[in-house]
């Protein structure tokens, strides 16, 4: 998908060209593919930045922040599940129920949490 800065160029160049004529057309689509190989030499680098920073923080033995939101739903959704869930254990067995379905609830968080490592 094209950006702003883009488009804005390619219409600069556009109007250039019917200014200039045909015979500068070749210089003209030359520039702007330039400036279209400059952004993605910039981009490249910072991708390859980013890259090395990773395994930076790999070799260090720490991780980057988590991409994947799912973590974090998935703790919303514990949380928000816990409250019928340790009503229905307290109410029908007790405080030992309690203990069992929070057990459940982090050892399905504790669960997703070591896949992720793996």
């Amino acid at each position: 998908m094209a950006t702003d800065e883009v488009r804005k160029d390619l219409r600069a160049a556009v109007a250039a060209r019917q200014e200039l004529g045909p015979e500068y057309e070749d210089a003209i689509i030359d520039s702007f593919l330039e400036k279209l190989d400059a952004r993605e030499a910039q981009r490249h680098g910072q991708d390859l930045e980013f890259r090395r920073r990773d395994q930076m923080l790999e070799a260090a033995g720490l991780k980057r922040r988590e991409t994947d939101p799912g973590g974090l739903a998935l703790a919303i959704v514990s949380i928000v599940a816990a409250i019928p869930i340790t009503a229905i254990a307290a109410d029908m067995i007790g405080p030992f129920g309690v203990l069992i379905a929070w057990a459940g609830l982090v050892g399905i968080n504790f669960a997703r949490t070591i896949a992720r490592r793996g």
